[in-house]
């Protein structure tokens, strides 16, 4: 019997490609007189490659840029506050997140998301897509001073939402740090795929999330 869905954010309620597309798009546009000496779609590429898909932090990313670019009227610094400031902005959720949540919640189910990231940065975006008040616990590794995949931290939130592993099921598109990890503990993996990746050792695969709402109705 499942009494607890657990979530990942990036790349799993939270479209982060698509999001960072949008962002640095307009910061381009935003910062011009700074930036317009360089050709947009080159900026835009090399951020998101520079990125790596938000597992380099963007301090790294920008001391990059400034340098690649020569970028002298601008600090790597501010363009960091602007991503800071402004990301929340353009974040973009996967088709169906708020009804799947709706109707989890419905089912009497207890809601909770772990992420790696910067505590009020991730905070921020949780908020902006609408979602925090879904989640019996939210849990962002800068914050809990541990990241997935640490056993402790799923256990953590488990503790938090007073269910047993096998009561629970997590949803993750990471196949080794959301997948392998919650099952490591005993509980149910759901991926939700991502191009990344050819495969994951899931319980269940999705392609979308609203489909996460029968598999659990199936399970109970």
């Amino acid at each position: 019997m499942i009494k607890a869905v657990l979530f990942d954010l990036d790349g799993t309620l939270l479209n982060r490609d698509e999001s960072v597309k949008w962002f640095i798009q307009i910061q381009y546009d935003r910062l011009n007189k700074s930036l317009g000496h360089i050709p947009k779609e080159r900026y835009i590429r090399r951020f998101i490659e520079l990125d790596h898909r938000g597992y380099v932090w963007k301090d790294k990313v920008y001391q990059q840029v400034v340098s690649e670019f020569e970028i002298t009227d601008i600090t790597w610094e501010e363009l960091l506050q602007d991503y800071l400031t402004h990301f929340k902005n353009h974040c973009i959720a996967f088709p169906n997140l708020i009804r799947m949540l709706a109707e989890l919640k419905t089912k009497n189910l207890a809601l909770g998301l772990i992420t790696n990231g910067r505590g009020q940065f991730q905070m921020d975006n949780i908020e902006a897509l609408g979602i925090r008040d879904y989640f019996n616990t939210i849990l962002i590794s800068e914050w809990e001073g541990i990241k997935k995949p640490d056993s402790q931290l799923f256990k953590r939130a488990l503790h938090e939402l007073n269910v047993s592993p096998n009561e629970s099921i997590f949803v993750g598109d990471h196949p080794d740090n959301d997948i392998i990890a919650a099952q490591n503990i005993g509980m149910k993996g759901i991926w939700k795929r991502d191009s990344q990746w050819n495969h994951a050792a899931a319980d269940y695969i999705i392609e979308d999330l609203g489909e996460v709402s029968l598999i659990i109705e199936n399970i109970n």
